[in-house]
């Protein structure tokens, strides 16, 4: 069975600006990340993900000087020409800011490159660090929301599950683009009100047929997780989509001999358009 990893991350410190791994450190709703405050490269990953039969996998923006996304992008695709990476990353997940002015001319710079799949920008980022707007303030965000379909891009979706209301709208407002929901819906807390809130969310979304979610990000929700800990909530996302909506993800970016954020690689939903 050929495996796919839906996401995961890769830098090089040397040659790209990663402000909150390097001078603009901030405190994080995750937690200390000093571990992975290096160099994690193509390497890297073949060496952890073994012998697991991964063929395939995603790359998602890994918060990339804002001001310059597209050098990730171009990065990227250097390192999936080069000749030892097999081709990795298949497919990239780019970083573009929609409420911005020059929003078409950042996601065609970002098409420029063959593995350019789709778009992630967090709609959390601003409750994590307060120096960072709310796309959504901007009257621009809804009008080039509308790029994505022009150009063929899927968006990956992130947030809390007091905005998933918002959300299924904004799904809802674009059927023809694919949307894939990020780290299961991020479910932060166990206790029974936060599990249903994130439960009655999670099914308004699921009302979008063209909306995915990848199982992951269960590391950094919880790092003490186990198989048995996360089941409820893997169960349950599967329940509430439906196998052929759901697909796995690492959500690498560890560094050898640390724990991967989730150890499953199967994909159970085609959501990107893969090169052939």
């Amino acid at each position: 069975m050929h495996k796919v990893d839906t996401h995961f991350h890769i830098w090089d410190l040397k040659a790209n600006y990663y402000p909150w791994l390097t001078d603009k450190v901030q405190p994080r709703v995750i937690g200390e990340y000093a571990a992975i405050r290096k160099d994690y490269l193509i390497t890297d990953f073949f060496a952890d993900i073994g012998q697991t039969g991964v063929t395939k996998a995603v790359h998602v923006q890994a918060e990339h000087d804002p001001s310059d996304p597209v050098r990730e992008t171009r990065w990227l695709q250097q390192v999936a020409d080069q000749p030892g990476s097999r081709g990795f990353p298949q497919a990239i997940v780019a970083y573009a800011d929609l409420g911005a002015p020059d929003a078409q001319q950042m996601l065609e710079a970002h098409c420029a490159y063959p593995n350019m799949r789709g778009i992630r920008q967090s709609l959390i980022q601003h409750k994590l660090d307060p120096t960072v707007k709310d796309p959504r303030d901007s009257a621009l965000f809804t009008r080039n929301f509308r790029l994505l379909e022009q150009l063929n891009l899927s968006f990956d979706i992130q947030l809390f599950h007091p905005d998933m209301a918002f959300g299924a709208d904004l799904v809802g407002r674009n059927p023809n683009v694919q949307f894939i929901l990020t780290h299961t819906g991020l479910p932060m807390q166990d206790t029974d009100e936060y599990v249903a809130a994130w439960r009655a969310g999670m099914r308004k979304l699921a009302e979008r047929p063209n909306l995915a979610v990848k199982i992951s990000g269960f590391g950094f929700m919880d790092r003490q997780w186990t198989v048995d800990s996360i089941r409820p909530r893997v169960l349950e996302t599967i329940e509430i989509f439906g196998t052929d909506r759901c697909m796995f993800a690492s959500n690498l970016s560890t560094g050898p001999g640390r724990t991967p954020s989730a150890s499953c690689t199967r994909t159970a939903a085609r959501v990107s358009r893969w090169p052939a």
